[in-house]
């Protein structure tokens, strides 16, 4: 089912829509907030009950959130009920989450829903399911090597979220937030959601392929020149590519993007590339069990003693000392 007809047989409906959220344990408290806030705000606007959702977690318990509150939730997941839409929400240790019943709980429910929506880590979920097989899909920043190596068969985007077909995907919380009034505008109408965004007073609603780098760069105006370099740099963290070639791609000589990178970033773009890339080796080494030789490899290392020697000169400590540190 694509997309459109999914979105087109739930706006017709002549009852409330029904979403069921699953709330996974070390999900973000934002993040729960921005998927179901806009909803609430909806039915308000609206002056009846558009969007009837409820939480649910995979035993019926609250789910314990990265902030170590826990979730309050209507039930437990059943996975051969039926849902307009299912949301699965997960954020720190979703990698992790591999049980089969699990899973398969949650490709049950997939399965019976008209659209399905990963959120933040809930991408995990469902490539691990098998639903996101030679789909577009996008997730957090800090999990991007790892995601893109653990599943080849998806498509994965830098963007802030992803539309494709009857499955959509989020990297965070604020896109989170702008996907759902993007749905509500494609369900209600744009005058909708719009509404939704002001009563929020959010003024700067961010379209679905907008890059997350614009996020990691902060909160001043850069030059787009600068944002799409940015933007090829992580998307090539296993294969970094010249700085001539960056600049090529966007337009501009060499000399100009090293002007441009100590003008706005105080720093020269090869630097840049190589902080990129050694903050994502980082988060391998510390979060998952990947070898050395792996990590190296990923992040566009030509060999495990130069990624060493690289890691120790930025983080003032070798890898593997790293990530005993971290699991003591």
């Amino acid at each position: 089912m694509t997309q459109s007809k999914a979105l087109s047989m739930i706006s017709e409906l002549d009852r409330p829509i029904k979403v069921d959220l699953l709330a996974l344990p070390g999900c973000s408290l934002l993040t729960l907030a921005s998927s179901v806030e806009p909803l609430r705000a909806a039915n308000r606007q609206a002056g009846r009950l558009v969007f009837d959702w409820r939480f649910v977690s995979v035993d019926g318990q609250a789910p314990e959130t990265s902030s170590g509150i826990a979730w309050p939730v209507q039930g437990r997941l059943d996975p051969s009920g039926r849902s307009d839409i299912l949301a699965v929400v997960a954020g720190f240790g979703a990698a992790r989450m591999t049980e089969r019943k699990l899973i398969g709980q949650i490709y049950r429910a997939a399965r019976n829903a008209n659209l399905v929506i990963g959120i933040e880590s809930g991408a995990w979920l469902l490539a691990r399911a098998g639903l996101l097989d030679e789909h577009r899909a996008a997730t957090h920043w800090e999990d991007f090597e790892e995601f893109a190596g653990a599943f080849p068969h998806v498509d994965l985007r830098p963007d802030r979220y992803v539309i494709d077909g009857r499955f959509i995907t989020t990297s965070g919380a604020s896109p989170t937030f702008d996907m759902v009034v993007d749905l509500i505008g494609r369900i209600l109408g744009r005058p909708a959601a719009l509404d939704v965004a002001s009563s929020f007073v959010h003024d700067e609603l961010r379209a679905a392929g907008d890059a997350q780098v614009n996020v990691t760069l902060g909160d001043t105006l850069h030059d787009p020149r600068l944002v799409r370099a940015v933007r090829i740099m992580e998307t090539h963290i296993d294969a970094p590519v010249s700085i001539a070639a960056i600049a090529k791609r966007v337009s501009m000589s060499a000399r100009g993007l090293e002007q441009l990178f100590a003008r706005q970033l105080e720093q020269t773009p090869g630097a840049y590339f190589l902080s990129l890339r050694l903050a994502a080796a980082r988060r391998l080494v510390n979060d998952t069990r990947l070898s050395m030789t792996d990590i190296a490899s990923r992040t566009g290392f030509s060999s495990e003693s130069s990624f060493s020697r690289a890691f120790s000169r930025q983080f003032g400590t070798p890898p593997r000392d790293s990530r005993k540190a971290r699991s003591a």
